[in-house]
């Protein structure tokens, strides 16, 4: 019977890893592949390269399309997460304590742009701005990009939230402490790994959205990933390739800074 048992646990245990690796390797190969790809020293895109120089990365530094592009999905990007994080923050204070139905509406309500398409939003907010008389500008883009981003600041403060100890909050009431020296001395240190975990999520999910800024995004609000889209539906630049690559190694250094100072796996 041991054995059998043992027999059991080894090729579940196979199964399992098996499934990880391909898993891993499926997440990986992309980015690795990209780039490799962006080392080219060849003015066509392709896999495997038929030779390696860091052409296409210097060529980055004429590109003021480029340039303009990034700087507008930096400025988008950033204010997206500040905004995010003020209205993520002052939602999670407000529900995260509460149990009433009202409260339990509102974080559907909150979390309702992680459940509708992403194309299909940047669609209706369009319509909705044709239908308000608004013209697309900077201010719109933030706006859409904001309602897609708060959802995820509203979730890692919550989980901060939860693990918050409640008596702290009643020793500060019971000395004297007001609602707002409390949040700011007691709250807001415990929480803010979470915060700080929400607006990096905030941040590269709005510096690198495509389906709302497809729609919503215009010629003077132009921003990096439709520059890059229309670059490869175009005429298949190679610079793509070196953007990706520098998105990709800024990414990761991001991602291991948060990891150090907020412990960003263990906030999600």
């Amino acid at each position: 019977m041991k054995i059998v048992r043992g027999l059991s646990d080894a090729s579940f245990a196979l199964v399992m890893y098996t499934l990880a690796v391909v898993g891993l390797l499926l997440l990986t190969l992309p980015t690795i592949i990209i780039l490799i790809a962006s080392l080219t020293n060849s003015y066509s895109l392709k896999f495997p390269p038929p030779g390696y120089s860091f052409r296409w990365y210097e060529a980055l530094l004429d590109a003021p399309q480029l340039h303009t592009a990034a700087l507008n999905s930096l400025e988008v990007a950033a204010w997206t997460a500040v905004i995010s994080v003020l209205l993520g923050t002052s939602a999670a204070l407000g529900i995260a304590r509460s149990r009433s139905t009202w409260s339990r509406l509102l974080d559907t309500l909150f979390m309702s742009p992680l459940i509708i398409p992403a194309v299909g939003f940047g669609l209706a907010f369009l319509m909705m701005m044709a239908t308000l008389g608004i013209r697309l500008s900077m201010l719109t883009l933030i706006v859409a990009h904001v309602i897609v981003c708060v959802p995820f600041v509203l979730r890692t403060t919550i989980a901060s939230l939860a693990r918050l100890d409640v008596h702290l909050l009643e020793s500060s009431a019971s000395l004297g402490a007001g609602p707002l020296y409390t949040f700011w001395r007691v709250t807001l240190p415990s929480i803010r790994r979470g915060i700080g975990a929400g607006a990096f999520l905030a941040f590269m999910l709005s510096f690198d959205n495509v389906p709302v800024s497809l729609f919503v995004a215009d010629a003077r609000t132009m921003v990096l990933p439709i520059r890059m889209w229309q670059m490869i539906e175009g005429s298949l630049d190679v610079r793509t390739a070196a953007v990706s690559g520098v998105i990709v190694i800024a990414t990761l250094i991001g991602m291991l800074a948060m990891e150090r100072l907020t412990g960003l796996s263990r906030q999600l």
